[in-house]
């Protein structure tokens, strides 16, 4: 089976547990996002001060 063919919108069981659970791909994507975002920083001598994130 390819995954790459199959849209999210073919899988209910997929939309049901984003439902229930939450979006963790799009979570983390975007706490990727924002790490390579500080790292790009750090790295040309930007400080930033850290921020810390909620506990879940």
């Amino acid at each position: 089976m390819k995954t790459d063919s199959i849209s999210t919108g073919e899988l209910p069981i997929y939309e049901s547990l984003i439902r229930e659970r939450g979006d963790v791909v799009e979570e983390a994507r975007m706490v990727a996002e924002e790490t390579q975002h500080q790292m790009t920083q750090a790295l040309n001598g930007v400080a930033a001060a850290p921020q810390e994130t909620a506990a879940r």
